[in-house]
């Protein structure tokens, strides 16, 4: 497994909110983490990238426990984060927003540099010279995902990638996470629109009140209605 977390925990302050989450990602997988708002998500990625410690449990990366590791060297090691609310630089422009967080991994070219974005996203081509601030939301989020995939990472995590896009927008939005899959990216996958993440991801994980409830394959999920009723509909 790439990514391997077991019976995680976490909170902020003395406030527990992670009890017991456990998930794993292979190479070359989407992943999509589930539940109702609230049920600890966010704090899930905000752990696993090193941004909230880790109180108990397993949290490995290529077999290597990560939990203790700031989270600068988390993205080092090839997890690259598209946070909720997209947090892109305001006052830089397209470009530099995307140089700025720009690493080659490893030996031989990258494969993500400017030109490879400008393909993937060929609106932020002609807004290259645009500062961050001057941007729709659906751009600023194409710029949120460049600006992850310029880290060159191994694994990928999304936190509400299409929330409060408009429907044209989400649908490029998808269709670019369906071209990253069919090329091998591992992604982990936080969103609430369930019929686009089933289509997408291989794998799901439900998680209530800080603890997985669910996880098995998309298929799994798509015909068990009782799972998706009890976990997931409001």
């Amino acid at each position: 497994m790439m990514l391997e977390v077991g019976n995680l925990s976490a909170g902020y302050g003395q406030t527990q909110v992670l009890f017991d989450v456990s998930l794993a990602i292979g190479a070359g997988q989407v992943l999509a983490l589930l539940g109702r708002n609230g049920m600890g998500k966010t704090t899930t990625v905000s752990t696993i990238i090193g941004m909230l410690p880790a109180w108990g449990g397993r949290l490995a990366f290529d077999g290597r426990e990560i939990a203790a590791l700031p989270s600068h060297r988390i993205a080092r090691l090839g997890i690259g984060l598209v946070p909720e609310g997209r947090q892109i630089f305001p006052t830089l422009t397209v470009e530099e927003n995307l140089v700025a967080t720009a690493f080659a991994r490893g030996p031989g070219a990258p494969r993500w540099t400017l030109e490879a974005i400008w393909e993937l996203f060929p609106r932020l081509r002609e807004r290259r010279r645009s500062m961050g601030n001057r941007l729709s939301g659906g751009e600023q989020q194409m710029l949120a995902i460049g600006r992850a995939l310029m880290t060159n990472p191994r694994l990928l995590v999304l936190d509400e990638a299409t929330e409060g896009l408009a429907p044209l927008i989400r649908a490029e939005i998808w269709a670019v996470l369906a071209t990253l899959k069919r090329e091998g990216q591992s992604i982990l996958l936080v969103d609430k629109n369930l019929s686009a993440v089933l289509r997408l991801a291989d794998k799901c994980v439900v998680i209530e009140k800080g603890c997985t409830v669910w996880s098995g394959t998309s298929d799994d999920l798509a015909r068990d209605p009782g799972v998706q009723q009890r976990h997931l509909h409001i």
